[in-house]
Formats: C-alpha cells, sequence, structure tokens
C-alpha cells in the first residue's frame, strides 16, 4: 500500500489544522496509508484518527514570529540540528511515496524529506504579503526542494511566486474544502420574533493582531456608543506567546463602551455560535484563505469581512457578504449596521453566500485535487483507486 507521511506545526483545530484532516481523508479514500506527525498532543489527534490516519509525536523546530529575533534564531536553529537526523529517520523508515509539509513554518521537513531521498510537497497556509523581501524569500526559498507547491489561494501563490519567481511552474491554487455539518440554521430567536434580544455579532478565530479582534471590539464598541444594544462573541484562543494580546482585548473590553458586552468563550463549535449570530465578522488584517469566512457563508449567516487576500477571493462583496478596508473599525460598524438595520438585506446575501460557498468550496472538489498532486494521479484515478 502507498504510504504518505504528512507533517504539521500544531495539534490544534483552527484552519490549517482542519484542512489536514481533509488531506488526510483525500488521502485514505485514494487507498493509501497515512501517518501525521505533530509537535505535541492536541484536539487534533483525535480528528485524525477518526479519519484513519496514524498519528506520531515529533519532536521539529517550528518558525514562528515569537523566535524572529537573534536569539530566538540562534536557538531554532539549535534546537532544527538536534530534531533533524531524528526527522530523517522517520522518513526512512515509513519510505512514503511523498512526504507533505503542511504550512511553511516547518521547513526542516523539506530537507529531512529531501535528505531521505523523497521528493515532498507543501500545503502553504500564509501569505506574509507585507514582510519585509528578504523575510519573504528567507520563508519560501525552502519551496525550492518541493516536488509540487499547493497554495489556498491566489493571494498566496502571487505571495510565494512573488518572493521565488522560480516556484511559478510548481505552485497551484487549490482552494480549501471546508465540510458543513448537516444541520445548519438560527437559533435563540425571540419566540414572539421581536427584536427583544440583543444582536449578537460573532468572531470565530485566533485572538491574534493579524485577525483583527481589536478591530471588532472598537467597531462593536462603536455602535454601543451610538445606542445600539449590540453584544460581541469572541470564539478563539491566543497562540502561547501572544497571552499580552489576550490582556489587552480583556482590557479593551473592560471599557464603559464595552463593560459587560464581550463574551471571551475560548475555542469553541463555530457551527453553535453561528447559529447564534445576527452577524458574523472576519475582520483579519491578513488571511491568505480564511476557512471562517466559508463556514459562515456556509451557515448561512450574514457576514463582514476585510477585503483584504484570501477574504476578497471568497467573499462577493454586495453579492454574498460586505467587504470592508482590513483595520478600520469605523467602516465595520457602519457594515454591521447596514445588516442590522435592513434583515431583508441581509438575509438575501446569507442565501446567496451559502450557495456560493457550496459550490466553490466543497470537500469533494478538495479532496480529488489533493489526491491527484499528492499522489500523483490522472483526473478519475483517485475514485477507482478507492
Amino acid at each position: 500500500m502507498t504510504t504518505v507521511l504528512l507533517a504539521h506545526a500544531s495539534a490544534e483545530l483552527y484552519g490549517s489544522d482542519l484542512q489536514l484532516v481533509e488531506t488526510a481523508t483525500a488521502l485514505r479514500e485514494a487507498g493509501a496509508e497515512v501517518v501525521v506527525a505533530l509537535p505535541h498532543e492536541g484536539p487534533l489527534v483525535k480528528e485524525l484518527l477518526g479519519a484513519g490516519a496514524g498519528v506520531e509525536i515529533v519532536d521539529m523546530p517550528v518558525l514562528r514570529k515569537a523566535v524572529l529575533s537573534p536569539r530566538g534564531i540562534v536557538g531554532l536553529l539549535a534546537h532544527t540540528l538536534r530534531a533533524a537526523p531524528r526527522m530523517v529517520r522517520i522518513v526512512r523508515r515509513h519510505r512514503p511515496h511523498t512526504v507533505v509539509v503542511n504550512t511553511v513554518t516547518i521547513p526542516a521537513w523539506l530537507v529531512a524529506a529531501r535528505w531521505a531521498r523523497v521528493a515532498p510537497v507543501c500545503h502553504v497556509h500564509e501569505a506574509e504579503a507585507d514582510a519585509a523581501l528578504p523575510l519573504r524569500i528567507g520563508l519560501n526559498a525552502p519551496l525550492l526542494l518541493a516536488r509540487d507547491v499547493v497554495v489556498n489561494s491566489a493571494s498566496a501563490r502571487d505571495v510565494v511566486v512573488g518572493a521565488v519567481p522560480l516556484l511559478r511552474r510548481r505552485t497551484q491554487v487549490i482552494y480549501n474544502g471546508v465540510p458543513v455539518p448537516d444541520r445548519t440554521g438560527r437559533a435563540d430567536a425571540p419566540a414572539d420574533g421581536s427584536a427583544s434580544r440583543p444582536a449578537r455579532v460573532v468572531l470565530v478565530g485566533r485572538l491574534s493582531p493579524r485577525k483583527g479582534t481589536d478591530v471588532a471590539l472598537d467597531a462593536v464598541g462603536r455602535l454601543r456608543e451610538g445606542g445600539r444594544d449590540v453584544r460581541l462573541t469572541l470564539c478563539g484562543t491566543a497562540f502561547t506567546g501572544y497571552e499580552w494580546f489576550e490582556d489587552e482585548l480583556r482590557s479593551r473590553a473592560a471599557r464603559p463602551d464595552l463593560a459587560g458586552a464581550v463574551d471571551f468563550v475560548g475555542y469553541a463549535d463555530p457551527w453553535e455560535w453561528f447559529a447564534r449570530a445576527d452577524v458574523v465578522v472576519v475582520p483579519s488584517r491578513v488571511e491568505p484563505f480564511g476557512n471562517v469566512a466559508v463556514q459562515a457563508l456556509s451557515a448561512e449567516r450574514p457576514l463582514v469581512a476585510s477585503r483584504t487576500q484570501g477574504l476578497a477571493e471568497i467573499v462577493r462583496d454586495g453579492e454574498t457578504g460586505i467587504g470592508v478596508p482590513p483595520g478600520d473599525p469605523a467602516a465595520l460598524a457602519r457594515a454591521v449596521a447596514e445588516l442590522l438595520d435592513d434583515p431583508e438585506r441581509a438575509a438575501a446575501l446569507a442565501a446567496a453566500g451559502r450557495k456560493d460557498a457550496q459550490e466553490r468550496f466543497g470537500v469533494e472538489q478538495y479532496r480529488a485535487r489533493m489526491a491527484r498532486v499528492v499522489l500523483g494521479l490522472r483526473p478519475g484515478e483517485e475514485t477507482a483507486s478507492r
């Protein structure tokens, strides 16, 4: 049986983590044995086991922004030197058809695969368009070791190829496939159809400056100062090392305009909170794709998203949702107010968004395309091999 080794930098359940489950499922459905290397235990393990993949916990260096300092880089290089021999041994032990490196934050796996004479594939989930050119080159140059590079949006492709033009011919866009529960719908509306409860704005995602969580707080603060009864629910946690940002958010939420109106629920089932939302916001400053936006559209919820990178490819401004400039709380507040004031338009956008998301971001087409790339199949072979 063909074996594929997947390597990933996290064991949580955010966008790139969940997409790894879809990749594992695609390969299992195509008849491959799948083993996933993770840096630590976490909730992702259960999902991967449920998809039929094996899991190994492997000491691996992970490139985080928190280590981008002279001292951090030295530590990362030392970690790489310690971990690389074992990573090579793992590749040789499994003798995989290929190694799929899921994100550019673990480039040591590309080196380990080539050292073990296996041609790897890299699935890129990043698009650091605003980073200095030397940093963009440094992040993407290791992709020259990959046989194929898969990116999740045209925006991400432009960043990769712009940094390293030699990658153009081996890079292709495959939009994420986002699974949808059998039942999605509106919850907790007043029984009499009145608007007696507060309007609920929901943001699902990491508590991170990149995700624009602070922008959402400022926008809801503006709405409340304007006399609107609005609550904000934040579904997500902070990366280790970014606790300072969560502290800042909590301090902001305690100010008079927001006091008692912001709920920090931690990591939570997004579909549960979409069902409770009057408006979903995705105010990211940087977003190579944006699984959460697809989920919100699939849940048929009115959506306001930043007009940036992959989000601008997902949300058809004025047709399936409303796009606003990133980092602009005033614009975000105005767009939310528009949807709250015009429920018929909000419902029409949401209905169109659901249809569009089903057509463009379904899991079946994602799985078929990923299986073809990773296993080197021709169209149709991924189903014939099951």
